[in-house]
């Protein structure tokens, strides 16, 4: 059985914007971020190819590490992403995952903005 697929988009990206710690946060240094997550469950290596849309620039291509067979690899959004180092930048955004076998991807989202911190997961369109 084969589970997973080769390509997954994720319209709905919206990483927040870098604030102050609030002092009611148990964790100070916590702060709205947001995270694609990606399964691996097949017996090769693969090698994302993850491409960025913006509302108003070009989209960015970017080679991320690659992930062992039968391992899952976190990649945050706003820290650097693959060899390009690229890291996306606050507001709207959306992804597109391509590997060369089918994998499992799903965004995590970190908010902060409001005094109930929320974390909550979202999969993926599988195309």
């Amino acid at each position: 059985m084969t589970v997973g697929s080769k390509v997954w988009v994720f319209p709905d990206g919206d990483l927040p914007p870098l604030q102050p710690a609030d002092p009611a946060l148990r964790n100070p240094d916590t702060h709205g971020h947001e995270s694609l997550v990606i399964l691996n469950p097949g017996d090769q290596e693969v090698q994302p190819v993850l491409t960025v849309f913006f509302p108003d620039a070009e989209p960015w291509v970017v080679h991320l590490e690659s992930i062992p067979a039968r391992r899952v690899r976190c990649y945050r959004t706003d820290e650097p992403l693959g060899n390009e180092k690229m890291v996306v930048p606050a507001g709207q955004y959306a992804l597109m995952v391509e590997c060369q076998s089918p994998v499992v991807a799903q965004i995590g989202r970190m908010d902060i903005r409001q005094p109930n911190l929320a974390y909550y997961t979202t999969m993926g369109y599988p195309a």
